[in-house]
């Protein structure tokens, strides 16, 4: 067996030593007041000057998408390959929790929650929405294909799905599976400074791992508000649609405001009660929405889709990937760089609330979930839902085919006007897009939660059901303050916090390899793997 090999990842830090605890709450010191101070200024500059702030927002976040494009690109591409690898390396028997550790969850609803956290609403919001805007030329074409055309047609359907598939799960990934070993493994604070611990050993605890999480933090709430603000906009646009009620403020607000109620009732009845039955109905809509239009809908060039969507993303999996002499750049700087850096700004609050509820999974089980499960489920939605829509273009029917993308929050609902029972699928879209964001919101809560808390899990209910109203309080602020501007100044801040977010998680990937690593060899003298 040889000897035994020490844990060079011991630490004397205590989860929650450095909490304050007024009126009964469990607050870290340095990160919860700057990051709540920095919050409400900005929210407050932004509502002030709304035009001005996305101007000057818009301007860092172009000038970080065109100038940095080579290394969003391939930071992306080395995310995807390490994950890849660590399906086939040894470390994938090492467990999260130890090698006795049992799941917390059903393999279902654990799938459940992952994919309604990652990014559920987005398929919703952008299924029909993206492969018609790459089709028809709305904003570029992907590799410089021909517009309305059955090769442009392919790459529309290809290149979403690049966009869906396994580079913004891996990136996922790499953040969840390092916050869940340094964990349950290593018995550190579910916070995102821990995974820098193989690099920065115990100035983790100081101002270094101050600042990541207090930028985890604002990169969680905005990517929240922002989302939660466009989401209540699509819920609004498909009400008007369908029922013919205003899409205007009030609705908006109101939609806002039932979503914020939800969430909190299901903040209260915990994580088990909560999202967990919320995701579960979500899945169990969704897939009933799937069958519909697969079966209501034409059948077999969706089939047929299936195999070009598929065939045509790993073909031009590495073109697409390329950042270097691409003749397609605006198309390229305004969907796939611009994905990455959102994907990337999100990546704290969905890698967070994913190793959250993944405790008990092996690193292969959980690599081969995260990365390989949802991308195969989303070729199967992209070509259903898209090849629905393009189909529709090419035959003359409809609205779209009329008129193009005129709205994206509206393109789902045009493309299931023409399928039977549009007024019940519909709304059940509707519900979908306001479950989904439920789901963030009350996930996003428990991760804000936890960075505040210290990397607490269990800290007072009262702070999380803080966290929800603040997310809809916000949300709602930039609609009623500024509408459209502040929501894009907000939304802005969070692609342009992904550049320096891109450097975190390389470091992460580095520290993640060096711990499973050492926790290999850690193991395997001490007869366990």
């Amino acid at each position: 067996m040889g000897d035994v090999v020490k844990d060079e990842y011991q630490t004397d830090y205590v989860v929650g030593q450095d909490n304050i605890n007024p009126l009964g709450l469990d607050l870290h010191a340095p990160v919860f007041p700057i990051a709540a101070v920095l919050v409400v200024l900005f929210v407050v500059g932004t509502l002030i000057f709304p035009a001005e702030s996305k101007e000057l927002l818009d301007g860092a976040k172009w000038g970080a998408i065109n100038t940095f494009d080579w290394f969003f690109l391939i930071s992306a591409n080395i995310f995807v390959v390490v994950c890849l690898a660590l399906i086939f390396m040894p470390v994938g028997k090492i467990r999260l929790g130890g090698q006795d550790a049992k799941p917390e969850f059903s393999t279902m609803s654990w799938f459940a929650m992952l994919f309604a956290a990652g990014m559920g609403i987005g398929l919703m919001f952008w299924a029909v929405a993206e492969p018609v805007a790459y089709y028809t030329d709305w904003y570029g074409t992907p590799l410089g294909a021909e517009a309305n055309s059955e090769e442009g047609a392919r790459m529309a359907m290809g290149a979403t799905m690049y966009h869906w598939g396994l580079h913004p799960w891996a990136i996922y990934a790499i953040v969840a599976l390092s916050l869940a070993f340094f964990a349950f493994n290593k018995g550190m604070p579910l916070t995102i400074r821990s995974a820098f611990f193989p690099l920065l050993r115990d100035r983790v605890w100081g101002w270094p791992g101050h600042l990541i999480d207090i930028l985890a933090v604002l990169a969680t709430i905005f990517g929240l508000a922002t989302s939660l603000g466009f989401g209540a906009q699509q819920a609004a646009s498909g009400m008007d649609y369908l029922f013919g009620i205003s899409s205007g403020i009030g609705v908006q607000m109101t939609i806002i405001t039932g979503v914020t109620l939800v969430a909190l009732l299901s903040v209260l009845r915990g994580l088990d009660g909560g999202v967990k039955v919320l995701s579960n109905l979500n899945m169990g809509l969704a897939a009933l929405l799937l069958f519909f239009i697969i079966f209501a809908g034409p059948t077999m060039t969706i089939i047929e889709t299936l195999w070009v969507t598929s065939s045509t993303y790993v073909a031009n999996i590495v073109p697409l990937s390329n950042p270097f002499g691409r003749e397609d750049e605006t198309w390229f700087h305004g969907w796939t760089v611009f994905y990455w850096a959102w994907w990337i700004s999100w990546s704290p609050f969905v890698g967070m609330f994913i190793a959250r509820v993944s405790k008990g999974r092996t690193v292969r089980e959980f690599v081969t979930a995260v990365l390989i499960i949802p991308t195969v489920i989303t070729v199967f939605w992209m070509s259903a839902f898209g090849g629905s829509a393009l189909d529709q273009i090419q035959n003359g029917i409809g609205s779209l085919a009329a008129n193009g993308l005129t709205e994206v929050p509206l393109a789902m609902f045009q493309m299931l006007e023409n399928l039977p029972l549009t007024a019940i699928t519909s709304f059940i879209g509707i519900v979908l897009v306001l479950v989904f964001f439920v789901t963030s919101s009350d996930s996003g809560s428990l991760v804000i939660d936890s960075i505040t808390a210290g990397g607490k899990t269990d800290a007072p209910t009262a702070q999380r059901v803080f966290w929800v109203i603040m997310e809809g309080a916000i949300a709602a602020a930039l609609i009623f303050g500024g509408g459209a501007d502040a929501l894009g100044a907000i939304q802005a801040t969070a692609i342009t916090a992904g550049l320096p977010f891109t450097l975190i998680l390389l470091a992460m990937t580095w520290g993640l390899l060096k711990g499973l690593t050492h926790e290999r060899k850690l193991l395997a003298s001490q007869g366990k793997l």
